[in-house]
């Protein structure tokens, strides 16, 4: 066994006496160039569950004893353990002020968001003939890459919320980007539970389908995140090939050092949830929202984005939330929150096509509304405004000029509580 091969989760998970019995999954990914005779024997004889062009990695079911192999492969670079991940659980658009972006003319039509969650219930009405592409990565039959589904729910409010188009509700509960195009890709099964590899071939999948902006609504350990997990390396490989990444930062708060895979992901937008503290327009920074800093001390989440009691789409049989009507349902979490952050992305890619992962990234944070009693590590930015993030885009004043802010600083975050054991929805 060669240690320094093994990400420290995995190296945790084999000093136990389950793990030496039964069978692991991980992801192993191979150095860069050419393999040299001799290299990668130990891979010759498996079926990989899945491969990853961004990593140069796959995902294989093997023994402990393949691990210790593969480990003294001179090929193979690093092994991570294959994690589980969850989903992370009256509309808001106008709060964000989405409707002044709309009256704009900017409602996200021609680009493409992908939403990596339980599925999708194409039929609402609310998503129209918008989805472009579905594929089922938790269930291999030829069978369930038919008809899009969604036994959960939850991927579809969260469609609602960046994308839906309110039909059903006469507008009322109209998406961030009710006119952008969908990619959807089913990695969380009617339990709204995956693994690690699941999402991220996800991921890759919703990219090749022309997704300009991907949706993670979820997310699960190690807690907190150094954001050197395979999940959180896989999502910045994404932003690096020109995807704009929305994670949610996750529901383990109000505890601190809670962000974990992939919210710790550095160049991701990592999106906590606000809440309304009365009828005056106060807010604050839902209990439920994880906090920061991440393993390696850095400020997460980025912003924040609005996450309590979100009515959208319901998908048809379910009953997750509270249900408002037939076809609408309201959920709370940093999951309703996120979606918001990727309509409000989709926005600005339809003003500005050529604007970079980055770019948006920082345009979302500049036009956030800092709140006056919040810590950094719980807030970031601030509460997202999708029109100011749409006037610092267009460089000008559109309509008339947002209230001058300090723009938000970038503080290292320090150390304010321990870490939180438990495992929640997002």
């Amino acid at each position: 066994m060669n240690p320094t091969k093994l990400h420290p989760s995995l190296a945790s998970a084999l000093s136990t006496k389950a793990a030496a019995e039964a069978p692991l999954h991980v992801i192993v990914r191979f150095l860069a160039g050419p393999v040299a005779r001799g290299e990668a024997v130990a891979l010759a004889a498996i079926e990989p569950d899945a491969s990853f062009r961004l990593l140069h990695a796959r995902a294989l079911t093997v023994s402990a004893e393949t691990v210790a192999a593969l480990s003294m492969d001179p090929g193979v670079d690093l092994i991570w353990p294959d994690l589980p991940v969850h989903a992370w659980l009256d509309t808001r658009a106008p709060l964000v002020r989405a409707p002044r972006v709309w009256d704009l003319g900017f409602t996200g039509r021609g680009v493409r968001i992908g939403i990596v969650d339980t599925g999708i219930d194409a039929g609402h009405p609310d998503f129209g003939d918008r989805l472009r592409a579905y594929r089922d990565f938790v269930t291999s039959e030829p069978a369930a890459q038919g008809e899009p589904r969604d036994p959960n729910g939850h991927g579809t409010h969260v469609a609602g919320v960046a994308a839906g188009s309110g039909s059903a509700s006469d507008g009322r509960y109209r998406g961030i980007a009710p006119e952008a195009e969908l990619v959807v890709a089913r990695v969380l099964d009617g339990a709204g539970n995956g693994r690690t590899s699941h999402v991220m071939a996800g991921i890759e999948w919703a990219m090749e389908q022309g997704a300009r902006v991907i949706n993670v609504s979820l997310g699960g350990p190690p807690y907190p995140s150094d954001g050197s997990d395979a999940f959180s390396v896989l999502c910045d490989a994404a932003v690096d090939a020109g995807a704009v990444v929305c994670v949610a930062a996750g529901n383990l708060g109000p505890t601190g050092h809670t962000i974990g895979a992939p919210a710790a992901a550095a160049k991701v937008i990592t999106v906590g949830a606000s809440r309304s503290l009365g009828d005056d327009g106060r807010e604050g920074v839902a209990p439920f929202s994880s906090r920061g800093p991440t393993g390696d001390g850095r400020a997460k989440p980025d912003l924040l984005f609005p996450g309590e009691a979100i009515t959208a789409a319901r998908a048809t049989g379910t009953s997750l939330g509270t249900v408002r009507a037939a076809l609408y349902t309201s959920l709370s979490g940093t999951s309703q929150a996120t979606p918001m952050a990727a309509g409000s992305a989709a926005l600005l890619l339809q003003a500005t096509p050529g604007l970079q992962p980055d770019e948006i990234k920082s345009r979302l944070r500049r036009g956030a509304r800092r709140l006056p009693d919040a810590a950094a590590v719980a807030q970031g930015a601030g509460r997202g405004d999708a029109y100011n993030t749409f006037v610092a885009a267009e460089g000008r004043p559109a309509g008339d000029t947002p209230p001058a802010e300090e723009p938000p600083r970038t503080e290292r975050a320090g150390c304010l509580a321990a870490p939180v054991a438990a495992l929640r929805r997002r």
